[in-house]
Formats: structure tokens, sequence, C-alpha cells
């Protein structure tokens, strides 16, 4: 896809890493652009059913925007830049499941990027902050919506008014990642995770992921209405059929998707 944007298929999974080492795995606006269209790329291949995202090397997941680029626009520059389109929303927006193996520093728009993830794996030695209080910014890739709901309005409230730093351990403790496991069982443990997902029926999959998303964005009862929707979509596939027969037969079931 991209020489900063590094793919590989293990098995139903895609891994796409975040190749800037240099410089900490900055979202450039090319790189921005390349992740996009990888993103894009991985949702529309039939035989993909999960994305594992990360980035190179053991030091950085994503060390947020590129600041110099940033000092060197307008604002009516940076009003166009965000206009064409966000990478974050491109995340949020993909079908099948995203898993985020968070390997080292996840700040600003790093941290916005993991956000846009579904779930959320980190290294030991991971840091995560939204600092944009400290350069007179706040954050524009969502991250002040997103956090309140991953994390509650309190810890949000802490991370966004401060700027501070914190480590995996207390970044688990607020639910801001599912999951810490030590550095060299990182990237194993987010394509298991990924492979497990991707064994189960993939309709039921793409559906309980738009279902649970609905609850970001709806009031409760017409999320209701769309989870109602999706389960009655899923009531009708092949897959609902093989996979309850397999049940009463005690055996594993064999999804096609369809």
């Amino acid at each position: 896809m991209s020489a900063r944007i590094l793919t590989e298929r293990v098995g139903p999974v895609t891994v796409l890493t975040i190749s800037n080492i240099d410089r900490q795995n900055a979202l450039t606006e090319s790189m921005r652009n390349d992740l996009t269209a990888a993103m894009q790329w991985a949702d529309a291949e039939a035989d993909v059913r999960a994305i594992v995202l990360t980035g190179a090397g053991e030091r950085s997941f994503a060390a947020g925007g590129d600041i110099k680029e940033l000092a060197e626009r307008t604002l009516e520059e940076q009003r166009q830049v965000m206009a064409y389109g966000s990478v974050f929303g491109a995340v949020r927006q993909v079908r099948k499941p995203v898993i985020a193996a968070i390997n080292g520093i996840c700040l600003g728009g790093g941290l916005e990027l993991a956000l846009s993830c579904d779930l959320r794996v980190a290294g030991t030695h991971a840091r995560f902050g939204q600092p944009e209080v400290s350069i007179g910014l706040i954050p524009g890739g969502g991250g002040t919506q997103m956090l309140p709901r991953i994390v509650g309005m309190g810890h949000a409230m802490r991370l966004v008014l401060t700027g501070d730093v914190i480590d995996a351990v207390e970044a688990e403790r607020i639910g801001l990642v599912n999951e810490v496991v030590p550095l060299a069982a990182l990237r194993g443990r987010a394509i298991a995770l990924a492979a497990h997902i991707a064994s189960r029926a993939p309709l039921a999959v793409l559906a309980a992921k738009e279902a649970t998303r609905a609850a970001f964005d709806l009031p409760f009862e017409e999320g209701r209405q769309r989870e109602l929707a999706l389960f009655e979509g899923c009531f009708e596939s092949a897959d609902r059929v093989e996979g309850v027969g397999a049940f009463l037969e005690k055996r594993h079931p064999c999804f096609r998707g369809c």
C-alpha cells in the first residue's frame, strides 16, 4: 500500500503498521492519507475479517500530529486539512473490528487514533495523553467526544484539561485500554484476539459492531431499533442456521459469511 503504512496478512487478520520511526510515528498529512487508504482497502477485502493497527519499532504507537506541519499552516489551511477528511473518522467507519496494538507513546492524535479503534491492547511501557492544552490547542480529532464515552467524564476531563501523560496501568484502570501485556507479547496477543473474533460468524460480528457503535451516536430507543433490525438480518442468514445447528450437534461451526 505505502512505504509509510506496512501491511501483513496473518490468516484472516490484516496488520497495518505505521512506519515513521525517525519521527516517533508522527501522523503527518501524507501519513494520514495513506492510513485512510489502507484502512479502506482492508475493509473492502472480502477475506479480511479483522484488522490490527500498530506502530513500527518499540517506542511509539503514534506520537500525534506533526507539530512542524502545524506551525507552518494558516488557519484557513488548517481548516482545509480538517475538512478534507479525517483518518480518525475513516477508522471509526471501518465495518470490520479494528484492534490497536499500542507499542509505546500514544499522545494527541495518536491517542485519538487508538480511541477510534474498537479494542486497545497496550504494552506495559505505553504512555497515553491528550497534551494539546500545553501548546495552546485542544484535541481536534474527536478526543473530547470519544474519551468521555470510553472512560467517563471525570477521567476524560482530567486528561484533556491537564494534558498529563498516564502509564499503561492507569490506562487499564480507567478503561482506556482493554488489556496490558509485556511488549514482547503485544503483537501476538493483538493478532490472537483479532483471530479469535475472526473465527466468529462474519455477518454477526459486523452487525454486533454496528449495533454497539450505535450507542455512541443514537438515543437509547433508536439504538434499540437498530439492534433489532440487525438481529433480524442475522436471524435470516445461513450462518445463523449453521451456528445453531453446530451448537445442537456439538461440533464446530463452519461459517461462510452469508
